[in-house]
């Protein structure tokens, strides 16, 4: 049976008014972080996730979802595990690519570039920020590596929280913290009727930053 798909695009009567080249006058870290907000504002599901694409050790390309905890003209920050396999290929070949996806609102945010790992005070900061049970997952996991059952993954758990009381902070693991993704590129997209979307590329050429429009 052939299933037929209607076009990614808005959901509601278009009320925002084209996607332009100027939305960029004020750099693109302005116009992500309002549409981050306009998706919060939304009542969208899990409005900071972000398909993650990286490449692996044979040059072959993988993504996987993960939380962007930091969006601003310095890039795209997100925590894991560093022996995760995401973490071993971002150490190998330290360039990524990241994209929002908003279907309700018609937009979407792509941003490529550089990563590199953050400071052990940067980690330690957003670490203090998470609750106990995901710090206890951070030690409990290893992130990636095959396991025989879920059963075995739980023991775990319970495993790290006989390791640290309630009385205890848990720390920092040492094979855990922060990427920051480094913007050379970034796109915005905006559905448009008929696939005729817009789309809006800034690109850092030579230290400075380049607006041009795409075609759909």
């Amino acid at each position: 049976m052939r299933v037929s798909y209607g076009e990614i695009g808005p959901q509601r009567p278009v009320v925002e008014p084209d996607l332009e080249p100027s939305w960029l006058d004020g750099g693109w870290a302005t116009l992500a972080r309002q549409w981050v907000e306009e998706a919060v504002e939304a009542g969208l599901p899990e409005p900071n996730a972000m398909v993650l694409g990286t490449v692996d050790a044979d040059g072959h390309p993988c993504t996987r979802t993960v939380l962007c905890k930091g969006l601003g003209e310095d890039g795209v920050l997100f925590f894991t595990n560093y022996e995760s396999d995401k973490g071993r290929q971002l150490t190998a070949t330290p360039y990524a690519s990241v994209t929002f996806t908003w279907i309700p609102l018609a937009h979407q945010l792509t941003i490529r570039g550089p990563a590199e790992r953050t400071s052990e005070s940067a980690t330690s900061e957003y670490w203090k920020s998470r609750p106990r049970g995901s710090r206890l997952g951070a030690w409990a996991s290893h992130q990636s590596r095959p396991i025989a059952s879920r059963v075995d993954l739980e023991a775990q758990l319970v495993d790290a929280g006989r390791r640290f009381s309630v009385d205890d902070d848990v720390p920092v693991p040492g094979h855990w913290g922060g990427f920051r993704i480094r913007p050379e590129s970034v796109e915005f997209w905006q559905g448009r009727p008929n696939r005729m979307h817009n789309r809006i590329r800034t690109r850092l050429v030579d230290g400075a930053w380049t607006v041009e429009r795409l075609q759909p």
